[in-house]
């Protein structure tokens, strides 16, 4: 029997199934190269942990409903996509002290190729005047678990998408609701991401949004660059200011290397309508992130070549603002304000480039976006963007 939409995840239900495939035969004519496996994991950190396996003609993704809706892996083919990290993941919520005074507990978790933060801050963390702490380090939403998880298949488009809905809340505090939908398409090296927040409170909220989009190897290595319509680049700090000269270039592997973050502003369309490139140093394979910067105004590049065993990776980062501190980032007014029930909507896609043609061809996409616009670079952060001193 075929199925055009199937409940895999509800907590109304007492024994939600915990195991279960959805093969060719359930999905229908067309998707016989598609299947969904849903499991639940068991031991370490993982104990408990949902995963959505997608396939869908040659993407697979592992979709995470247990950390708010986080994409763990892709494979192109036989060729993962992600990056590793010391953590020992997909790690549980409940092992992830989000609360700690220090506030960077988050990084307990942190081992997704994307990973959410927000949704009331997705910064650095921030304390009180008394030194206790306001805000942790990216948020909350990214361990919180969806409570419904709905696959369904159009098979005219050669598609399957998984819905699932989070929600961030607090009693007399923040009231939202992140409806996230990943799509995948027969015959194309992409993933669609669609998520909506909602504001469910009586009154009004204010939110942050950043997609932390990782990778490492094979997409990382000496020599790859970062490409993208830039109209503006910043460094957030003095360390980052050191490699301005290299700011969009990766080196090998350094033990003991400091993150360098870079804060920029993107050309888009007449839409809005914009993508970046990290490609690998042979231009042999590369990835895009397509994005919308009427959506998604600010755009942070984290470079993080320290060594393999500490986690080489690299984050494009698209954002309603930058991750600097809630307080910092509010008295700028980067933040996005929803009415009782409003709702916002946010688009982003991860597009996988296999052969040097689709890098090359990705190249010319982003070229002409930037047209013949130079990037201004600045040398030193900048007050407006930055937290300085």
């Amino acid at each position: 029997m075929t199925v055009d939409r199937l409940t895999l995840l509800d907590e109304s239900q007492p024994n939600p199934a915990a195991d279960r495939r959805i093969g060719p035969d359930e999905l229908g004519d067309g998707m016989a190269d598609c299947c969904v496996l849903q499991q639940r994991l068991h031991g370490g950190l993982c104990d408990g942990v949902d995963v959505i396996r997608a396939k869908c003609g040659d993407v697979t993704l592992a979709l995470l409903p247990t950390r708010g809706m986080g994409i763990w892996k892709v494979w192109v083919g036989d060729e993962e996509i992600g990056w590793k990290s010391p953590n020992r993941g997909p790690v549980h919520p409940k092992f992830v002290p989000l609360t700690e005074p220090g506030g960077l507990g988050w990084l307990d978790g942190f081992d997704e190729l994307l990973v959410r933060c927000g949704l009331e801050s997705n910064g650095a963390p921030e304390f009180d005047a008394s030194g206790r702490l306001k805000f942790p380090l990216h948020g909350r939403i990214a361990n919180r678990p969806a409570h419904r998880v709905e696959l369904s298949v159009n098979r005219s488009a050669g598609e399957i998408s998984l819905t699932g809905v989070v929600e961030e809340t607090r009693f007399h505090f923040t009231k939202l609701r992140l409806t996230s939908t990943v799509t995948l398409r027969r015959g194309a090296p992409r993933v669609w991401i669609r998520d909506e927040v909602e504001n469910f409170s009586g009154s009004e909220a204010e939110m942050q949004l950043l997609y932390h989009i990782n990778f490492g190897q094979p997409l990382l290595n000496p020599g790859s660059r970062f490409v993208a319509p830039v109209r503006r680049v910043v460094p957030r700090d003095l360390r980052a200011a050191e490699g301005i000269s290299t700011w969009n270039r990766y080196a090998p592997p350094l033990a003991g290397y400091a993150e360098e973050v870079y804060f920029l502003e993107l050309i888009g369309d007449e839409s809005g309508v914009t993508q970046t490139l990290l490609k690998n140093a042979n231009d042999d394979r590369g990835v895009s992130v397509h994005l919308n910067t009427r959506q998604l105004p600010c755009y942070t590049l984290w470079k993080n070549t320290t060594a393999e065993a500490d986690g080489y990776v690299t984050g494009l980062e698209p954002g309603t603002n930058f991750p600097n501190p809630r307080s910092f980032e509010g008295q700028r007014g980067r933040v996005v304000k929803l009415a009782p029930g409003a709702i916002a909507a946010f688009d982003v896609s991860i597009e996988f480039h296999s052969d040097s043609e689709a890098v090359r061809g990705a190249e010319e996409a982003i070229s002409a976006l930037r047209g013949l616009d130079k990037p201004e670079i600045s040398e030193r952060p900048q007050s407006d963007w930055c937290v300085i001193g």
